[in-house]
């Protein structure tokens, strides 16, 4: 008896059955394919590293021994254009990190950089010594290079040995005051210099002489673009745009990514709209030399969808929300560096709103003072 429907049926459960194997079978290929193109991008990378860095001497290094105390990934986007760029032989550059595998990766992917396993060790005759470690560390390296220092005097740190720092929010003063070290340049540098694109903002001790800063600015060039200056303050306030603020970017980049795969479009596809958006816009911007206001009206028609996203993000108060988090940034950082963080707007000096003392000094006073916001801070009974 011949059954057209269940035959129907049959052939559509097996072709269900088919497809749901196949698609499981393709994920389970297409996961194993990017991971195995990870591995070999990894192994790739790290044997390209380490083939590119001759181990030959440069007749012409920066700096007769540069120590690096730290080896994070800061220190290696310092490290690998040093050497590329043959600006420093490997053989001058000393490296020191508490953790073994961390010196024995050092060793693997920069042949001829010399490594110690104390910091005294690493420090000895050299005249730029890179503090590249987390600003809670910075003390115990001030300790060991003081106590080289006391001990030892030139034989232990060189007279005119320079410490550099890209530890984020340590003032110029704990240098000086906590290693007895007297020529001191901060930086602040961010994580895009890890591909050569980073933009560094410095200062630096005015015993520091023309020579000896042309040679510094050539380290922090390597790894992208430098800007001096010459108040210290405005590294602090560097740190809450050049140096967070590829965190800002991030996040603007994901949640638009993720807006684009709401709507429908593969995570893949988003990203490469969205990452080119961001890179085209920027370099439009900087290549143009216009305005962003300017820039953002020539994408803004009357009444079309630019105008009604844009909309959007003003009524959301999007600028006020960058600005805020630009501002907290700052104050974080003049936090961590024992400063009083009572700046910008809705803040005044501590002093005031407790009641203590007579007039603001020019470090105290606020950026834009006004009354104290209420109930954020409470003056004592």
């Amino acid at each position: 008896m011949y059954l057209p429907h269940t035959s129907c049926h049959v052939s559509s459960v097996r072709f269900h059955l088919f497809s749901k194997r196949f698609l499981i079978i393709s994920t389970m290929t297409m996961i194993a394919h990017r991971f195995l193109s990870a591995t070999t991008r990894s192994l790739s990378r790290r044997a390209l590293l380490s083939s590119s860095f001759s181990t030959t001497t440069s007749n012409h290094d920066v700096f007769s021994k540069i120590s690096f105390i730290g080896t994070g990934k800061m220190a290696q986007a310092m490290i690998a254009p040093l050497i590329t760029q043959k600006l420093q032989a490997p053989s001058s550059i000393n490296a020191f990190d508490v953790s073994d595998e961390a010196l024995k990766q050092i060793e693997e992917l920069y042949p001829g950089v010399q490594v110690s396993n104390s910091i005294q060790d690493s420090i000895k005759d050299a005249n730029l010594i890179v503090y590249a470690v987390k600003p809670q560390n910075v003390g115990k390296v001030h300790a060991e290079i003081r106590r080289a220092k006391e001990e030892k005097g030139s034989d232990g740190v060189r007279d005119d040995a320079i410490i550099l720092s890209v530890a984020a929010g340590t003032p110029i003063s704990n240098f000086v005051e906590g290693s007895l070290v007297e020529k001191v340049a901060r930086s602040m540098p961010n994580t895009p210099a890890q591909i050569g694109a980073g933009v560094t903002v410095w200062g630096c001790t005015e015993n520091i002489n023309a020579d000896e800063r042309k040679k510094i600015k050539a380290v922090l060039d390597s790894f992208g673009k430098s800007v001096f200056v010459d108040d210290e303050k405005f590294i602090d306030m560097s740190t809450s745009i050049s140096g967070s603020g590829p965190a800002y970017i991030f996040l603007l980049m994901e949640a638009m990514i993720d807006a684009g795969v709401h709507m429908g479009f593969s995570r893949e596809t988003a990203t490469v709209l969205v990452h080119h958006t961001l890179l085209g816009s920027t370099k439009f911007a900087m290549e143009t030399g216009e305005h962003p206001a300017v820039l953002r009206n020539s994408v803004t028609s009357p009444a079309g969808t630019t105008a009604s996203a844009i909309y959007e993000l003003e009524n959301g108060k999007f600028r006020t929300v960058i600005k805020d988090a630009i501002w907290a940034c700052y104050r974080r950082s003049l936090e961590m560096g024992g400063k009083c963080s009572q700046v910008g707007p809705n803040r005044v000096s501590t002093d005031t709103v407790l009641g203590m003392g007579g007039p603001l000094t020019s470090d105290k006073r606020s950026h834009h003072p006004v009354e104290p916001p209420m109930g954020e801070m409470k003056t004592k009974s």
